[in-house]
């Protein structure tokens, strides 16, 4: 996009120009944002959405939409993370995915903006992590950033551009009485990881893919003539891009191999692993481990470094404690849970609840109710609050 507006650009020269682009737009952002200057939220433009941009397909004909919707879209992008050791061209919030998105905003004629949330998104999303990683927690980072920094940040942007609200390429709905609810198709459906939003925040976020499937999606991007149209999707954490989780841990956290025992119920020793931090309640690959039947990670012990492992029977669970729930409903609507990101929702209701602490009961076994995953409150499709897996109980 630069070396053609210049009329050709040798690689150094593209990659000064890239840098300067770069710097130009993250200065812009923070002006705008008023983190320079202190400045207030601008007067509200009729008909003006801030479109969160990251150079995906998604992202790109949400911003699509919002303009054939008459409205005045301006795109922002948020770079969080930079690591030399990612793949750069995996990462939704690298400066390549920046530079991405930018080219693709412009050739649709939006006004683009580049917000640097790296430090707030060190602090409040990968520190909490590798905290997580310590306790033996499996955390969900994608739900605290989209609940804590980057929706937050970007609404916040939206304010001081006068933009009354801000659209995003997730596969979400919102109910008529304000509660999230989950998109039309269930292989996309991306709920649970908005589930923690404030309501506040939720009132402002139109999702304009709610009701779309992904090739509906891609047919979309490819008559609009969109570069993205069939552009990869990723499938990692955007901070880790291609890195592996366990040296990523040892990098940033200083979680290095632990070696320590894999042992059964009985207590008995049945193998070896390379640190309890690697592992998940319900995992089952990567253990190492020949048996007659396969085996399950059970249970995890930080003080003692050990594994438990069994077979996938022993991992059913029919009540599941949940701690720091938050209802936007009376707990008594809740009559599903999801306990994972890709999991089914399962029937339940809450047999008790005090001081943010819950007990859920199950209509049907779980396998595996990791603590730390985020418990997706539920009442038919709506989200009426959430919480975190505390413990399974049997």
């Amino acid at each position: 996009e630069i070396a053609a507006a210049l009329g050709g650009l040798s690689p150094g020269k593209l990659h000064a120009a890239e840098l300067a682009a770069d710097a130009l737009h993250v200065a812009l952002g923070a002006a705008v944002a008023g983190l320079t200057a202190g400045a207030g939220a601008a007067s509200v433009v009729d008909g003006r959405t801030l479109v969160a941009m990251s150079g995906g397909v998604d992202s790109a004909v949400a911003a699509l939409l919002v303009a054939r919707a008459g409205r005045e879209a301006v795109a922002v992008t948020l770079e969080l993370w930079r690591d030399e050791a990612n793949d750069a061209e995996a990462s939704c919030c690298s400066a390549h995915a920046v530079r991405l998105a930018r080219s693709v905003a412009h050739r649709m004629g939006l006004a683009h903006f580049t917000l640097d949330l790296r430090a707030a998104f060190a602090a409040g999303v990968v520190a909490p992590f590798l905290a997580d990683h310590v306790a033996g927690l499996t955390p969900n980072p994608c739900v605290r950033c989209n609940g804590d920094v980057r929706l937050d940040a970007m609404l916040a942007f939206a304010e001081r551009l006068g933009a009354a609200e801000l659209a995003t390429g997730h596969y979400a709905r919102v109910t008529g009485d304000g509660l999230l609810r989950t998109a039309a198709d269930p292989a996309k459906d991306q709920s649970y990881m908005l589930a923690a939003l404030a309501p506040a925040s939720l009132a402002q976020l139109r999702f304009p893919l709610g009701e779309l499937d992904k090739p509906q999606v891609r047919e979309l991007a490819r008559a609009a003539g969109l570069p993205v149209a069939d552009k990869r999707e990723s499938q990692d954490l955007c901070f880790l891009a291609g890195t592996a989780k366990s040296a990523f841990l040892a990098r940033h956290g200083g979680l290095r191999e632990r070696p320590g025992a894999v042992v059964d119920r009985a207590g008995r020793s049945v193998g070896r692993h390379r640190g309890q931090h690697l592992f998940t309640i319900g995992q089952r690959k990567g253990l190492g481990i020949a048996g007659p039947e396969p085996l399950y990670v059970l249970a995890k012990d930080r003080e003692s470094n050990t594994v438990t492992v069994g077979a996938r029977a022993e991992l059913a669970a029919t009540e599941v404690a949940v701690r720091d729930a938050v209802m936007h409903r009376p707990a008594e609507e809740v009559d599903r849970v999801k306990l994972r990101y890709r999991s089914k929702p399962l029937p339940c209701r809450v047999r008790s609840a005090a001081g943010g602490r819950l007990a859920l009961e199950l209509g049907e076994p779980v396998d595996g109710a990791a603590p730390g995953q985020l418990a997706c409150l539920m009442r038919g499709d709506a989200i009426v609050g959430h919480g975190v897996i505390d413990s399974p109980a049997r």
